[in-house]
């Protein structure tokens, strides 16, 4: 069976990133798609402000998100419509500094053959050894449903109903993409992890710069108390409905 179709998410600058990503994913026989990735420093404040819920941003995110952030989560948007418009089952969406390992190409073509197990499949977690739960094997792998879903979006596996309903319920955006995937129990989706990974975390340099070098540049309204205060109840509200949530699956 062939493997459904790959979408590599990169922006028009990052030209290096996206001939490695097409190097890896051609080498394996993987047939894939470019998505425009969305600058969203090129986003005038009105264009910002109609995708992104800055009063629920306020209540139930860890920080403001920047520009790039909410650039990105409209580039998974685009990518998630592209799966649910097309023709194949699912679709497997890559950010374009994910390094793939000799086991890629057999995980994709394993992940497409139809199954009813879940709708979103991580091909990594920045935890060597995650809580899984209802495991089963798939070839060489293992894939079950992680206690505690990933936050890392280098790689993963849709089907086509759930890039549909990710699409039907993305905007506006209050938290960063890979964010907000942790809160399964809003998006409705069974979210699972396949191990070990046939992906890891590439070379970070970009064109561009960073997500992470744009938050350290720029300023929060809260003070450090406030927001230490505030992460703190975050974390401890998401703690809080994922032993609930989890509590009912087991």
């Amino acid at each position: 069976m062939d493997p459904w179709p790959s979408y590599v998410i990169n922006l028009a600058a990052n030209t290096r990133r996206m001939e490695n990503s097409a190097r890896q994913l051609e080498a394996r026989g993987l047939p894939w798609l470019r998505i425009e990735g969305v600058n969203g420093w090129a986003l005038s404040e009105a264009e910002l402000a109609e995708v992104y819920d800055a009063e629920r941003n306020r209540r139930d995110a860890k920080h403001p998100l920047v520009p790039p952030e909410i650039g990105c989560y409209l580039s998974h948007i685009e990518a998630w419509r592209g799966i649910a418009e097309g023709s194949a089952g699912g679709g497997f969406i890559f950010e374009d500094d994910f390094a793939a390992n000799e086991h890629l190409g057999e995980a994709l073509r394993l992940l497409s053959i139809p199954q009813k197990r879940w709708d979103m499949v991580k091909l990594f977690s920045f935890d060597a050894e995650p809580k899984m739960l209802d495991t089963a094997p798939l070839g060489p792998f293992t894939i079950g449903m992680p206690y505690r879903v990933p936050t890392c979006l280098i790689g993963y596996g849709v089907t086509k109903v759930g890039a549909e309903r990710l699409v039907a319920r993305a905007l506006p955006v209050f938290r960063p993409v890979d964010e907000d995937q942790k809160f399964f129990w809003e998006t409705g989706l069974r979210v699972a992890l396949i191990t070990p990974p046939p992906i890891e975390v590439g070379d970070q340099e970009a064109e561009t710069g960073t997500i992470g070098q744009t938050r350290r540049a720029m300023r929060s309204d809260r003070s450090r108390v406030g927001q230490a205060w505030h992460n703190l109840r975050y974390q401890m509200r998401y703690e809080r409905q994922l032993r609930r949530t989890r509590g009912r699956t087991k």
